[in-house]
């Protein structure tokens, strides 16, 4: 009796243990971590630089590092890169000679920005000649540029973890092909994902949900030309949902369609994201293609960013670029030149601090901050003052239109403008300041 008491005893423990061990498991692989950890250090392959995804400021990164003669390799988690970018894509002037990327990238030159306020009215803005292009084609011929130079480029890798070991970072991924968890020691990681890039405590911001975007974009196919105009001009729309939420809506033209999408701050259920999209697009074809026949329609939603920039950007020696590190234009989405000249900081930084990881990530953040941080949260907060009173779009508009040294100056970034510029900002900020505190 008494044995058989023992027996019982032992097997609910061993079933206590069984349903923890799963629950322990089951916590850690919502973490990112796959249990149990590999022991045999001979199995973690040793390289200098890891990038996790393969955008814009992921794959510039990894072209300048292996130009450097950096051992690079990029951790992609689609099967195709930037075949699941939702994005209109659109460049600023001199982007291809910047980032020495060819010509033949580019869909559309459109020297004309056509701003709507919130109620409709068109102001005609010329900033040009910008550029538009697709992501698939971006970031696929950036990745091209990268493994000609030497950088490896691994699709089909899902990035799971990292954790500190001693002056380099091991970064494991799960092999979606070979169905196995592989670990790579770095001197440096960059996180590149995007908006919905994991990071560790180090780099986490308070804000950034807050900033989070749900959006949805159709791509349109014609049966015939749209109105010539369309293929010269940007279009970015600000307007509120019937839910009172301020949405941003555009169009932007392509070699063989349209891209037509909006956003809004925060969740908003698909059904009701696709009503407010159906009823812009629908106002969109009465304006440049009424009477032409739509062929086809395919559609993509995703996550996108709008707010803060990350106040940290590098910790040990990791860093964030791009979207991840919320480097986008608040006002306009603009997002692809700072995510690829943070990859190209992110490249410099680890050339000339090549034996110290933590000081290039260090030097890093500290240039990007630098570049970017003062102008893209000035931006923050001027989206947030227009949408508080809506009229006041129109009278920015109304600004933007009619002074070309204004928007020149406005467009350019911190180090870029001359003591002029700076003069002409503060004047028409004097006088929007002005006109908006009465709307």
């Amino acid at each position: 009796m008494q044995r058989a008491i023992e027996a019982k005893d032992v097997e609910q423990r061993l079933v206590v243990l069984v349903l923890v061990s799963r629950l322990f498991r089951k916590a850690r692989a919502a973490q990112g971590v796959l249990w149990p950890p590999t022991k045999d250090l001979d199995m973690i392959e040793e390289v200098e630089f890891v990038v996790i995804g393969a955008g814009p400021a992921g794959a510039t990164a990894a072209r300048e590092a292996a130009r450097s003669g950096i051992e690079t390799v990029v951790l992609e988690k689609d099967g195709v890169v930037g075949a699941k970018r939702v994005c209109a894509a659109g460049l600023r002037p001199g982007f291809c000679e910047t980032f020495d990327l060819p010509r033949e990238l580019v869909h559309c030159d459109t020297p004309r920005l056509a701003l709507f306020d919130a109620g409709g009215c068109e102001h005609e803005v010329f900033f040009g000649p910008g550029h538009t292009t697709t992501r698939e084609e971006l970031d696929g011929e950036i990745a091209r540029f990268a493994a000609r130079e030497g950088a490896q480029i691994r699709t089909h890798a899902l990035w799971r973890s990292c954790r500190a070991d001693g002056r380099s970072t091991i970064v494991e991924y799960a092999d979606q092909r070979q169905d196995e968890r592989r670990l790579i020691r770095a001197r440096n990681v960059l996180f590149a994902q995007g908006a919905t890039a994991r990071l560790d405590d180090r780099l986490r911001d308070v804000r950034w949900r807050d900033g989070l975007m749900t959006t949805l974009q159709y791509r349109v196919y014609l049966d015939g030309p749209a109105h010539p105009i369309a293929y010269r001009t940007l279009e970015l729309h600000y307007y509120q949902a019937r839910d009172g939420r301020q949405v941003v809506a555009w169009m932007f033209p392509k070699r063989d369609h349209l891209a037509i999408g909006l956003g809004v701050l925060g969740k908003l259920e698909g059904g009701r994201l696709r009503e407010e999209l159906d009823a812009f697009e629908t106002r969109t074809r009465a304006r440049l293609y009424p009477g032409v026949r739509v062929i086809d329609v395919k559609e993509e939603g995703h996550l996108l960013f709008g707010g803060w920039p990350r106040a940290r950007v590098s910790a040990g020696s990791t860093m964030v670029a791009g979207t991840a590190a919320g480097l986008v234009d608040a006002t306009n989405g603009e997002g692809i030149y700072e995510a690829a000249m943070s990859g190209r900081l992110a490249a410099a930084a680890i050339g000339e601090f090549r034996n110290d990881p933590a000081r290039a990530a260090f030097e890093y953040g500290t240039r990007l901050r630098a570049r970017f941080q003062r102008r893209l949260e000035h931006r923050v907060r001027l989206m947030r003052y227009l949408e508080r009173r809506p009229a006041r779009y129109g009278m920015l508009f109304q600004q933007l239109a009619a002074s070309t040294r204004f928007s020149g100056a406005l467009s350019k970034e911190d180090h870029e403008r001359s003591p002029l510029d700076r003069l002409v900002l503060a004047v028409h900020a004097l006088r929007f300041a002005t006109r908006a505190s009465f709307a």
